[in-house]
């Protein structure tokens, strides 16, 4: 499933902010950004960067799996997850079929061609790899490409919870607090996310790792 082909990133982030009575402004003025940019993320004009993402987050009190699950208004004339499957003939085992709730969970078999896929700023890739309800943590397949960054501004970003990540090919720049150092194919990381942090690619070749990031109650 291509990037291009999942487009309800900024619906979503427009669903929830309605829901809560937030207006266009006010939540621009919580994340740090323009109105316009909020505008513009929220018409699929735009993509956010991972720091800004992780914003909007926090601003709406949701998570990051909260913004993958798919709803009516967010997608319309959407199919529950089963029936897609079955209609692309894919629900042909106990495990697919177990794993079919749309928004509850992903899994327990979750195959490439039906990971969703997030294509955000700056080379930056998420795919969602599984999700078990009631479970806070976003289990994810990241990668920057050469020359992607978590942050389009240079900056660095705070949320809640706790990061895992593991290294799978290819070189990230990570800074984490006042230290800055390279963490490189078959090597980990982990740390509280309250620490300000970037990831930069400053490689040729795409960074490719699976991220755990585990968020704290709300």
């Amino acid at each position: 499933m291509a990037a291009s082909d999942v487009p309800w990133l900024g619906p979503r982030i427009r669903e929830e902010r309605l829901k809560r009575g937030i207006s266009l402004r006010g939540l621009a003025r919580d994340v740090g950004v323009s109105a316009s940019m909020i505008s513009q993320i929220e018409t699929a004009k735009s993509q956010p960067s991972v720091s800004t993402l992780y914003a909007i987050t926090n601003a709406l009190a949701v998570s990051i799996e909260d913004l993958f699950a798919v709803s009516d208004e967010a997608e319309p004339g959407a199919l529950p997850r089963s029936r897609a499957a079955q209609q692309n003939g894919a629900a042909t085992t106990v495990l697919e079929a177990l794993g079919s709730f749309a928004n509850d969970r992903l899994g327990p078999l979750v195959r490439p061609g039906h990971r969703p896929v997030l294509k955000l700023d700056s080379g930056v890739t998420w795919e969602l790899l599984g999700k078990l309800p009631h479970h806070a943590v976003d289990f994810l397949l990241i990668t920057y490409a050469p020359g992607g960054t978590s942050s389009s501004t240079g900056g660095l970003m705070r949320h809640p919870g706790s990061e895992y990540g593991y290294l799978l090919s290819g070189a990230l720049t990570v800074t984490l607090g006042f230290e800055r150092s390279t963490l490189r194919a078959g090597e980990s990381i982990s740390f509280d996310s309250t620490t300000p942090h970037s990831y930069r690619n400053d490689g040729t070749d795409p960074a490719v790792g699976v991220w755990f990031v585990v968020e704290s109650d709300r």
